[in-house]
């Protein structure tokens, strides 16, 4: 996983914890639980989407299957 999804699902679990204690302590509100499925969305993505291959060989990164 690179450093910027890494980043980015530390971003969408801190976005998870702040909406929810706005919404413990404030209410909920519509619009910021859309914007975190957006994010969580696009997280999504990013992890989906990632090129396996080492940058510096070009060779595919080997998976192990358990």
């Amino acid at each position: 996983m690179s450093g910027s999804t890494k980043t980015m699902g530390y971003m969408t679990v801190g976005a998870l914890v702040a909406v929810t204690a706005y919404t413990v302590a404030l209410g909920s509100s519509g619009w910021l639980w859309f914007g975190w499925v957006v994010l969580g969305l696009c997280t999504i993505g990013m992890l989906a989407t990632q090129d396996t291959r080492d940058v510096t060989t070009g060779d595919r990164s080997r998976r192990h299957d358990g």
